[in-house]
């Protein structure tokens, strides 16, 4: 989306800095990572782990065109001797010998400064869907098979990666195509955003920025209790999506997981209309006959029960065969969560399926792959809560092999439930006959001291406890899931060249 400089200047409230024809540049492309910054590009400097303002001689070197700075930064960092305004443009242009004319827009802080412009992004996009999705776990899943099911109807823009809180969101609304905006087509495109919670009334602040008209909630598991403290303060959070849904006359709809008690309570909390999906019997959008293939993808029957109104193909067709390329069983249902969304806004069954079975998805998520030893590696390592370390235990078990082993990281940010949910895991996996490497992870308690648990401190270790366990070979496959705190994709990278 575009603005110009001037535009930004008064969206923000800030005040331009440079003295330069920069003032007339137009932003088309708006990031708070330098590494991605280019021609054209906004650079909006963070504060978290590290100063983002520290970088913004980089994001210049790379071709943006104007930047962002915080009051009080520019302050600290003109006791310092260094302007964060002509010094490092002057870096910029001597390391590039060139001349780099960069517009630097000071604002009172740069992360209210982006909520303000993605809230102006918002309303640029005017009345096109926009699908908010959430949940403990299969949130980024859903949101690339309910891309890829709409991409058949009409243009569709998405969250990157799991782009999913107060920084990311924004800059999904501001990386909204300039089409969207020109032609004024509501059934043309969709926006789908995804959305994450840490803690209460962090959902309620992205509906704000963002504007559901639509909102999906997969499920309500135990992630980040360590924040949240309890299952129904998580429920709780995942509601204010549905919360904040506009009410059915004005084009509000929610979709709930039938199979969830906890999501289905929400149907009281919303005068949005209310579409129901799952594999029970009673759901509106629905999957039978599930057929679990070797490779971990399934086969069902999606069944559009009725309650779905589909105005452009009518209810002539109501089930078709499906197969998905998202593979473990628990992804069954992110997939009938992205059916019902394309169904209700007029995308044939057929096509469905099509979406269904060709998606976009993004990495380390139950990516199957293999050694070159010709064992199976089942990639997983995103990250890692009860519920979808649960699952991930269950689809290995599944594989067609002799040996099952799973390297396993810490399940993070659980609080007062870490101590019984990792020993609850350890105690799946026996009952499923899986041999733990714990990785840095001690509370995966073996009770029944079935040996069935080996600790290891890193990734060298993982490694020669595998070698120890019988390597990996054509009958063996290796789990490898943790939270992102344990960097497990680095293991993953050394298993495949067994």
């Amino acid at each position: 989306m575009r603005f110009t400089v001037d535009e930004i200047v008064a969206i923000t409230g800030g005040c331009l800095l440079s003295v330069s024809d920069s003032s007339a540049n137009v932003v088309d492309n708006v990031t708070q990572d330098s590494r991605q910054a280019r021609a054209g590009s906004l650079f909006v400097p963070i504060v978290a782990k590290r100063d983002g303002h520290d970088y913004i001689a980089e994001a210049i070197k790379a071709g943006a065109c104007a930047y962002l700075i915080a009051r009080e930064a520019r302050i600290v960092q003109a006791e310092k001797g260094l302007s964060l305004t002509s010094d490092i443009a002057t870096i910029a242009a001597t390391a590039t010998d060139e001349k780099v004319a960069v517009a630097a827009v000071e604002v009172e802080d740069t992360r209210d400064a982006l909520t303000l412009l993605a809230e102006s992004a918002r309303k640029r996009i005017g009345e096109t869907p926009v699908v908010g999705i959430t949940g403990s776990v299969g949130k980024t899943t859903t949101k690339d098979l309910l891309s890829a099911v709409l991409q058949y109807d009409r243009q569709v823009h998405a969250s990157r990666h799991s782009y999913n809180n107060e920084i990311g969101v924004p800059l999904t609304l501001l990386a909204v195509p300039e089409s969207v905006v020109a032609d004024g087509a509501s059934d043309a495109h969709a926006v789908v955003v995804e959305m994450g919670s840490r803690g209460s009334g962090h959902i309620e602040h992205l509906c704000d920025i963002a504007k559901p008209t639509m909102g999906v909630v997969t499920t309500v598991g135990l992630v980040h209790t360590s924040e949240f403290g309890s299952l129904r303060e998580v429920a709780a959070a995942k509601r204010e999506l549905v919360e904040c849904l506009p009410a059915a006359e004005h084009g509000g709809v929610a979709f709930l997981n039938a199979d969830v008690p906890e999501v289905m309570a929400m149907s009281s909390s919303t005068e949005a209309d209310v579409i129901t999906f799952g594999t029970s019997g009673e759901a509106d959008v629905g999957a039978e006959n599930i057929v679990m293939n070797n490779d971990l993808t399934s086969s069902f029957t999606l069944v559009n029960r009725g309650a779905v109104e589909n105005s452009r193909n009518g209810f002539s067709v109501n089930e078709i065969r499906v197969t998905l390329a998202a593979r473990g069983l628990h992804s069954v249902v992110n997939a009938l969560a992205a059916a019902a969304v394309g169904l209700r806004l007029g995308v044939s069954l057929r096509n469905v399926a099509k979406g269904l079975l060709d998606p976009v998805l993004s990495p380390l998520r139950m990516d199957l792959v293999h050694a070159a030893s010709g064992g199976m590696i089942l990639n997983d390592c995103y990250n890692a809560s009860p519920l979808s370390m649960r699952s991930a235990l269950h689809s290995l078990a599944l594989l067609p092999c002799k040996r099952r082993v799973a390297v396993l990281g810490v399940m993070a940010e659980l609080g007062e439930h870490s101590a019984d949910e990792h020993a609850a895991i350890a105690a799946t996996a026996a009952e499923l006959n899986v041999q733990i490497i714990a990785a840095n992870a001690p509370e995966y308690v073996d009770f029944s001291n079935s040996g069935r648990i080996i600790h290891v401190l890193n990734r060298e270790e993982a490694l020669e406890a595998l070698n120890d366990l019988g390597g990996l070979d054509v009958d063996t496959a290796v789990l490898v899931k943790g939270s992102r705190v344990a960097g497990l994709e680095r293991l993953v990278d050394a298993l495949t060249k067994l």
